[in-house]
């Protein structure tokens, strides 16, 4: 496997997790029985989340229409998204 079809697979894996990641913030944000400081943390982690899966986006379309890509930034953007999604994940559990 090449390192731009490797890194194109991580991308693409960073932007599921970061929208994953989003949905839960959203999903909890949505929720009314709570208090207005936790909203405000949900929807703060929402909207950090969704422009992260848009940077992840538009990497992967760099990665795809010009062949540019950095295999260092996709593993760790694919991790910090993974670790993120799990992280929200174990929250919207306790909370």
């Amino acid at each position: 496997m090449s390192s731009f079809s490797l890194a194109l697979i991580l991308l693409l894996c960073a932007l599921l997790a970061q929208s994953l990641a989003a949905g839960l913030a959203t999903e909890r944000y949505l929720r009314k029985a709570q208090p207005p400081l936790a909203r405000r943390c949900w929807l703060a982690l929402a909207i950090g989340s969704l422009i992260f899966a848009l940077q992840h986006g538009y990497a992967l379309e760099l990665a795809v229409s010009t062949g540019l890509h950095d295999l260092r930034q996709a593993a760790l953007a694919c991790l910090a998204s993974g670790l993120l999604a799990l992280g929200l994940f174990g929250l919207r559990r306790l909370a």
